[in-house]
């Protein structure tokens, strides 16, 4: 995801469709990823740092000879993103220690054969509080239903409004500066996917798009606010935030998940 800011995309650019072998590129690139993502999840423990985390995955990526996407990105000097608690996306890896209970967004995205794999998930560290097992799985049930409703003939705002709606109607917030995009030889092309939206509007679901599909859900506010590192951001009130994301092709047998791993 990083740095998918509403309108970071330049709105002129044309939304490129994936041919079947671009599709298979990007679904190699995204497996890798999930898998990545699912070794981290299942290694981190309390008492690490997110530098830890960061050297973790840096660690793997070097194992399975594929780049980092987000390493020196607009100047980006991590490999992942691991956002703690209030901290909602894009969270500098640091001396933050994780403690039981915490919860941590992992966000990371490697480059396999010049197509790229990105991905997100929120876990906790230990046992949860019972508020945060609510919001984590508001997230995971708005990713999926926003997914359900990536098929052919229905628009952006459909899979947009279905992210919102689950959200909301779990009584939490979407943020609304970032969102998902477009994927390919890039790590962000058009089109963005924001959080929230309309049903019946926006661009027709073609086959051949690739979209990275996300959810940033807040308990409180949809307010955030930027750390003076100008990259990590938190939610306004201090409120947890979750982050989960997803890479779909639109297919004409249905959306198929190019990053499949558990939430």
């Amino acid at each position: 995801m990083l740095g998918d800011v509403v309108n970071a995309v330049a709105p002129q650019t044309p939304i490129e469709l994936k041919s079947p072998r671009e599709i298979d590129l990007l679904r190699k690139a995204g497996h890798v990823a999930a898998e990545i993502l699912m070794d981290l999840k299942r290694s981190v423990a309390a008492g690490m740092t997110t530098q830890d985390v960061d050297a973790l995955a840096a660690r793997m990526m070097r194992e399975r000879g594929v780049k980092p996407a987000f390493l020196h990105y607009r100047g980006y000097p991590a490999v992942v993103c691991a956002s703690v608690n209030e901290e909602v996306v894009h969270a500098i890896p640091g001396p933050r220690r994780l403690k039981d209970g915490d919860i941590l967004s992992l966000d990371i995205g490697i480059f396999l054969n010049d197509y790229c794999g990105d991905t997100a998930t929120t876990f906790a560290i230990g046992k949860a509080s019972p508020e945060a097992e609510r919001l984590m799985k508001a997230g995971r049930e708005s990713l999926e239903a926003s997914i359900q409703a990536a098929v052919l003939g229905n628009r952006l705002g459909d899979v947009s409004h279905e992210m919102q709606r689950v959200v909301e109607e779990a009584g939490y917030h979407v943020v609304r500066e970032y969102g998902g995009h477009g994927i390919g030889r890039a790590m962000h092309e058009e089109p963005h996917v924001p959080c929230f939206g309309t049903s019946g509007t926006g661009i027709r679901l073609t086959e051949g798009m690739a979209l990275a599909l996300e959810v940033m859900a807040n308990a409180g506010t949809a307010r955030i606010l930027h750390k003076p590192d100008q990259w990590t951001v938190e939610t306004e009130d201090g409120s947890l935030s979750v982050h989960y994301e997803k890479m779909v092709a639109i297919t004409d047998r249905g959306p198929e998940v190019l990053t499949p791993h558990e939430n």
